[in-house]
């Protein structure tokens, strides 16, 4: 397919979540929308795939769980999706027991805490401090969606002095080890500031204060949901809205090139030129800027590793007072406790791979079996979820096959010391005889879907506000590039991290202001 006209009001480069969100209002509002994707299929990152011959599971192949999207884009765009929530918070193993918070039962958590930590200090102290983010997440998040407030205005907003400093004027680390005793307790808080984010708890620049409040602000409660039917549900949902509204979707056509004078703009794709009144790049700012023939500036760093399985059946747990089914339907952390994860950062910006891979697992089958054909759910299958932490992209050097395979063993290997048998004794096999295991580390995501460097937030998390009272729409709506009429509208907008559909809003917003 090519565009069926020479000129469009709107151009969107890249067709995954926010292109898509931005096309759907757009066309809604009456706009002519094109978009250009180089892949054969939309959705980018937030896709569902059946990645195992014979497995009949759609697994959210790259980006897995949903916190930032707004229920107003669900309703403003009529999308037949919806996410559930998890009821187990985490479960974190320590020795021969083990740390579970379920958010239906607080008497249960507590005891879990006194059985972990001796008494229920850090409980009441955790108690106190979600109670305090979750007020912050109601007032923050639906900013998101609105014009940046300045830095003044954020702060009034909030109206909590104090943490307004823990989490925008110190470095977390002080917060996290003035509040909680407990190492395992830290490390449990601190995993939210380091998800797609290579830092530490003490960092001046203060990137993980930014990561973290990204993670406890969503929806505003912080909660993060299983989307049903897989993310693939979602950017299904949203390519439907957004050619119902009138869009064209062109896919398999890569972008060339990006050519403005301030007024009239072109973009050179695989089929020829085309024209439009604003261009919105859902592509990483490093990618913008190779569109745009200008020098290359630094690429950004990821430092994940993701792995896909899908099991025969959940492992057994060396701690008998917990269900695998809770254990794993929240999030399941390894060798994430404080002092190891600092250890791991320290091994990995010293240039070696962490001798004790932190990592942290979810089932999605558990919370939204629907993703598994009914054959497969009745032959008690799962899917498990991996994410990797302190892995950034310098590490895997000229061999990366080689150096992702030994990450892979090293971080199963550290699995398996929480478990009560061998991960690989549960993992389904396909139909070729293989183990149903995949594993992208961030030299892949970049080959792969485009993030420099492996970079899920396409560059370093913004605080969500304007230095000053923006004077123009794209800085007013945090999209702008320094060219009037090529905007972001991808994770590398202020506020466009995570699957949120906020920085294709935002940039919709931006243009019908223009």
């Amino acid at each position: 397919m090519t565009p069926t006209r020479s000129s469009y009001d709107v151009v969107i480069v890249g067709g995954g979540h926010n292109g898509l969100v931005a096309a759907a209002y757009l066309a809604q509002a009456g706009r002519s929308v094109l978009i250009l994707e180089k892949e054969p299929g939309t959705g980018g990152a937030a896709v569902s795939a059946r990645m195992f011959p014979g497995i009949d599971a759609r697994v959210s192949r790259y980006s897995y769980l949903v916190s930032l999207l707004p229920p107003q884009i669900i309703r403003d765009l009529g999308l037949r999706f919806e996410v559930r929530r998890r009821r187990i918070s985490s479960y974190t193993p320590v020795g021969p027991g083990g740390l579970l918070v379920d958010t239906g039962s607080a008497e249960r958590t507590r005891d879990s805490f006194v059985r972990l930590t001796g008494s229920d200090r850090d409980y009441q102290a955790w108690q106190s401090f979600y109670s305090r983010t979750g007020r912050l997440a109601e007032r923050v998040f639906p900013t998101l969606t609105q014009p940046l407030p300045t830095r003044a205005e954020l702060a009034d907003l909030i109206d909590d002095q104090a943490m307004w400093e823990a989490i925008f004027e110190r470095p977390l680390g002080e917060t996290i080890e003035s509040t909680f005793a407990d190492d395992t307790v830290r490390g449990i808080v601190l995993t939210d500031a380091l998800i797609g984010t290579f830092t530490h708890a003490h960092d001046p620049a203060l990137l993980q204060n930014r990561c973290f409040l990204y993670h406890i602000i969503g929806g505003g409660t912080g909660d993060w949901d299983v989307p049903i039917g897989g993310m693939g549900a979602l950017t299904d949902a949203l390519a439907t809205a957004a050619r119902t509204a009138g869009a064209d979707i062109v896919t398999g056509c890569a972008v060339t090139a990006i050519e403005t004078d301030g007024s009239a703009t072109e973009v050179r794709h695989e089929h020829g030129v085309t024209g439009a009144g604003h261009v919105l790049v859902n592509a990483s700012p490093y990618e913008l800027s190779r569109l745009l023939g200008e020098p290359e500036p630094a690429k950004p760093e990821g430092a994940q590793l993701k792995v896909n399985m899908v099991l025969r059946r959940l492992p057994r747990l060396r701690d008998p007072a917990v269900d695998p089914r809770d254990a794993f339907a929240g999030t399941f952390h390894i060798a994430e406790s404080y002092t190891q994860l600092e250890r791991a950062y320290r091994d990995a910006a010293a240039g070696r791979m962490p001798a004790a891979p932190p990592s942290e697992i979810y089932c999605h089958t558990l919370t939204d079996p629907t993703i598994l054909s009914p054959d497969a759910a009745a032959a008690g299958l799962h899917t498990l979820t991996l994410f990797g932490l302190h892995t950034p992209a310098r590490l895997f050097g000229t061999d990366p096959a080689a150096n992702k395979a030994e990450l892979v063993k090293a971080t199963l290997a550290q699995l398996d010391t929480v478990l009560a048998e061998p991960i690989a004794d549960c993992l389904a096999v396909d139909a070729t005889g293989k183990p149903c295991l995949e594993a992208k580390s961030p030299v892949d995501l970049e080959r792969d879907i485009g993030l420099p460097g492996g970079h899920i937030f396409h560059r370093d998390l913004a605080f969500p506000y304007a230095a000053e009272d923006p004077s123009d729409p794209a800085a007013r709506w945090g999209v702008g590039t320094g060219r009037k009429t090529v905007f972001l509208c991808g994770a590398g907008a202020v506020r466009g991290g995570g699957v949120s559909g906020i920085g294709g809003h935002n940039a919709a917003m931006a243009v019908l202001e223009s």
